[in-house]
């Protein structure tokens, strides 16, 4: 019998690793009905559309990035990954983010994965931005 903790953590690990390289193949990862949400930027995105094209507005102003991972534990319906994110930014692809184009910064970031029949069917991502230049 397969263990759906094992497998929420290897499918938020796929979508992790796959979502800057390609946004396009991290949506097979998600249900149909997905909705994405940063609460602290308001933005919510309800299709994979939309979620596309925002992780490639969002990696491409992205640049000198490094990733601390910090905790990631799952039960069978729910996956959180906290995590820092260091990097520049390089143009506007961040919507409604508290520094512009040009700025070091670090990010805390936890996500919360609602997960369901293997597939991810809601993030939420919260987002604590600091400057570091």
């Amino acid at each position: 019998m397969p263990d759906p903790i094992a497998e929420n953590l290897a499918i938020v690990d796929a979508h992790i690793r796959g979502e800057a390289q390609d946004p396009k193949a991290v949506l097979a990862l998600y249900t149909d009905d997905v909705v994405l949400e940063v609460p602290s930027r308001r933005l919510r995105l309800a299709s994979h559309g939309e979620i596309e094209a925002n992780y490639r507005r969002m990696f491409a102003s992205m640049a000198e990035v490094e990733i601390e991972p910090l905790d990631r534990f799952a039960t069978a319906d729910r996956v959180v990954d906290d995590c820092r994110v260091r990097f520049r930014t390089t143009g506007d692809g961040f919507a409604n983010a508290p520094y512009g184009k040009g700025a070091r910064v670090e990010l805390r970031l936890l996500h919360v994965f609602e997960m369901r029949a293997g597939r991810i069917a809601r993030e939420t991502v919260f987002e604590g931005w600091s400057r570091l230049d």
